[in-house]
């Protein structure tokens, strides 16, 4: 099956096969969150970004085989529903930013500072600190050897913006700088951008409208 990135609560999850890991990507819960799960292809492990709702549906897409992390991209109640459900039937060490674990109801194991690795089977990936939509939201960078790198965004970066920073000036002057240098600064144009709801983009298709965000304020 192509690699298409959309998804909706309920269907099945579309599958991103890459040489050494295979993303599936599901929707769940009333504001159709994504969940996007990892697997090294050499070695099985498992990693969950954002344990997001619905933990029957998380906990059949993770089977038999378990997961040994899952990262939380940030505070905000929607990213986390399912969290304790999915901790407590897998023993997952569980990650977050920083400056967000306080606001997760479930204890964080490692705490994420930018540039920090995290490790799925043989595959790594980096941290990077976004601040504006919350203060510690962080997205993860897969640089695939084999080919273009690939961001999950958590609600730092979706098709079309920015994540929401409620009309605080000083909070998206922070975001859109932060994205702009850590992500489109750091980035090919064909990275692979998976965010925390809906679909998938890369940053070739959102670059050209940079200037049209700064100067919209949002």
């Amino acid at each position: 099956m192509t690699y298409s990135g959309a998804v909706k609560v309920g269907g099945p999850a579309n599958v991103h096969e890459l040489a050494d890991l295979m993303i599936s990507k599901v929707a769940v819960g009333s504001m159709n969150n994504n969940a996007y799960l990892l697997r090294c292809r050499h070695t099985g492990e498992q990693l969950l970004i954002d344990a997001a709702a619905d933990p029957h549906t998380l906990l059949s897409l993770i089977g038999d085989d378990g997961i040994a992390s899952v990262v939380t991209t940030h505070r905000h109640g929607d990213h986390w529903q399912a969290l304790a459900d999915v901790v407590a039937a897998t023993g997952a060490r569980t990650y977050a930013g920083r400056y967000d674990a306080e606001g997760i109801p479930v204890p964080t194991d490692v705490l994420l500072d930018d540039g920090d690795t995290v490790r799925v089977g043989r595959a790594e990936l980096t941290a990077r600190h976004l601040v504006g939509h919350t203060p510690g939201s962080v997205a993860l960078v897969y640089d695939d050897p084999h080919g273009h790198p690939h961001v999950f965004t958590g609600d730092c970066l979706f098709p079309g913006g920015v994540g929401n920073t409620w009309k605080d000036p000083e909070a998206f002057a922070s975001l859109i700088r932060d994205v702009e240098e850590k992500l489109f600064g750091a980035l090919p144009d064909e990275t692979w951008v998976y965010p925390g709801h809906g679909n998938d983009t890369t940053l070739g298709n959102e670059r050209p409208h940079l200037p049209e965000w700064r100067e919209r304020g949002w």
